[in-house]
């Protein structure tokens, strides 16, 4: 496994937050801590099922949460969601790259995190055709959205089938 130097912890703003369905099978009992947090100069867009940051204005914020890895499982962490992220170092095919951000914690104070932000050629196409989520926060838009459509119970508890495919991208996943 390929080690980077910087061990930051990551803010995630979608299926990987806490209770939603990335969470469990790529997080759970694998971080020392998980705390409310924002990141400036992004903007989320409403995905298909799942939300996408795009580099935005500098008074844009997205809403998420700073997770800390535990440091037996960093390594790994990092590798899973890499791969969930279809991200892989210097690949122009990536789906998303993951780039280090300041994130805010609800006291005021920033630390150092790592975000994936969508690639280029998707953040143009969301610019140009995409729907922003207004106020920056996923959870807001798909608690309105579950209460106007509600669905059967939560979401799996597993990783998805073939997610170890190089083949495949965040999008199919």
């Amino acid at each position: 496994m390929t080690t980077e130097p910087e061990r930051l912890p990551f803010f995630v703003y979608g299926t990987l937050r806490p209770g939603e369905a990335n969470h469990t099978w790529t997080l759970r009992g694998r971080t020392t801590a998980e705390e409310p947090a924002r990141i400036a100069g992004a903007l989320l867009y409403d995905g298909p099922g799942y939300p996408y940051a795009v580099a935005g204005p500098a008074d844009a914020v997205v809403h998420g949460t700073l997770v800390h890895p535990r440091d037996t499982d960093y390594d790994e962490v990092r590798a899973v969601l890499d791969r969930l992220e279809g991200y892989a170092p210097g690949d122009p095919e990536n789906v998303y790259e993951r780039v280090v951000t300041e994130a805010v914690r609800p006291d005021g104070s920033t630390v150092r995190a790592w975000v994936y932000l969508a690639a280029a050629p998707l953040a143009a196409r969301l610019r140009a055709t995409g729907t922003v989520i207004e106020g920056g926060c996923w959870l807001s838009a798909t608690a309105v959205a579950r209460a106007r459509n509600p669905v059967g119970p939560g979401a799996p508890d597993q990783a998805p089938d073939n997610l170890d495919d190089p083949s495949r991208t965040a999008e199919q996943v």
